[in-house]
């Protein structure tokens, strides 16, 4: 008689969430409200808990985006590859890329039909081609569909 009690822990193990992290990577949960780590020292705001609209999750200042958009073109990059990327937490601020193709924070740029971006390139610790997160900014900076699953270029000074 113990079989039906075994087969709910064995479910409700199973809905446990799978982390794909890098061995030895600190953690914190999303639902603590930690922010994502960052390489800005004064990262936007979190949008309010009762937002609902792309206005009120994209809390990236016009100045922030401008200089997303400002290129330098005399210094030389890196390319990584491409990369799919779909849209990202959106109460995460800031002009990032969550993708497997770094493994460290560091700045970087993404380019999407033409148009290219300085973003800060964050790990996802996924397997080499499983695909990238880009942040609201990132994308209304780019000009990417918000229901797009987009091919970027990004690329590393």
């Amino acid at each position: 008689m113990m079989f039906p009690v075994f087969a709910l822990t064995a479910c409700e193990s199973m809905m446990q969430p799978v982390s794909a992290t890098a061995p030895g990577a600190v953690v914190t949960p999303a639902a603590a409200g930690a922010p994502a780590a960052t390489l800005n020292p004064s990262p936007p705001p979190r949008p309010p808990a009762a937002a609902r609209t792309v206005a009120q999750f994209d809390t990236t200042s016009d100045a922030d985006k401008a200089q997303a958009l400002a290129v330098q073109v005399d210094t030389p990059v890196r390319d990584l590859g491409t990369t799919l990327a779909t849209l990202g937490p959106p109460a995460e601020p800031g002009i990032w890329l969550k993708t497997p193709l770094v493994s460290s924070l560091t700045m970087g740029r993404v380019g999407y039909k033409g148009k290219d971006a300085n973003v800060e390139l964050r790990p996802s610790g996924g397997a080499e081609g499983s695909g990238s997160q880009i942040s609201l900014a990132a994308m209304q900076t780019l000009g990417i569909p918000l229901t797009e699953i987009a091919e970027v270029s990004v690329s590393v000074e």
